[in-house]
Formats: structure tokens, sequence, C-alpha cells
């Protein structure tokens, strides 16, 4: 398995944007898709964005299309969440998770390893 570390969150307005870091170690990162996912208080696990092991696709959850952009440094054994324009909505425990292969998915039961999670609270 892969460990992963997140990190970047914190407490921001409503408009703002924070940048989450997840830096792995482990397993070949560069071989594995990766997924954003959150849980707020109270509300199940929901998927936010996943990239395949190149950087050559992505997907999106429709709640942050537009707003959020999920990259990777493969050389740097790091993956991104831009999070733009942010709302209160977005308030949550944000998760990486690292696949068994390399194609993206939008299904946390596809994802073998996770984070602790960093917590960003958007105040309105």
């Amino acid at each position: 398995q892969v460990q992963l570390v997140e990190s970047g969150g914190g407490l921001v307005q409503a408009g703002g944007s924070l940048r989450l870091s997840c830096a792995a170690s482990g397993r070949t990162f560069s071989w594995l898709a990766m997924g954003w996912f959150r849980q707020a208080p109270a509300k199940e696990r929901e998927f936010v964005a996943s990239i395949e092991w190149d950087g050559s696709n992505a997907a999106y959850a429709d709640s942050v299309k537009g707003r959020f952009t999920v990259s990777r440094d493969n050389a740097k054994n790091t993956l991104y969440l831009q999070t733009n324009n942010l709302k209160p909505e977005d308030t949550a425990r944000y998760y990486c998770a690292a696949r068994r292969g390399p194609a993206l998915s939008t299904s946390p039961t596809s994802f073998e390893s996770w984070g602790q999670g960093t917590q960003v609270t958007v105040s309105s």
C-alpha cells in the first residue's frame, strides 16, 4: 500500500481559495490513479475529484466542477487539489486516496489507501 498525508486545509471565507496537498510514499505513486473525497459531519463520504496515473484525464463531482482542479506531480509524489470560489457547503474533511490501478474512478470502494484527511471550513 501507499502511505498518504494531506495538508493545506484551514478556515477561509466564502469566495476564498485553498490548495490541498497529498504527499505519498511507499508503492510507486506514479503508477496509481488518485482521488479526493470529502466527508461532512453526519454525511457520507462523497467523491470530489479523480485523476489518472499520468494526469492525462480527470473527473469531478458536479458540485465542484469549474471551481476545483486536481493535479499531480509524479516527480514529487504529490497530489494537489486547488479549490477556488469556496462555499460554506464545501466545509468537510478532505481525504486523498490511491487506487489499485492507473485508471481514475469515482467510487470510494475502488481506492485501497487513504490518508487521515485535512479539514476545510468555509465561513459565510
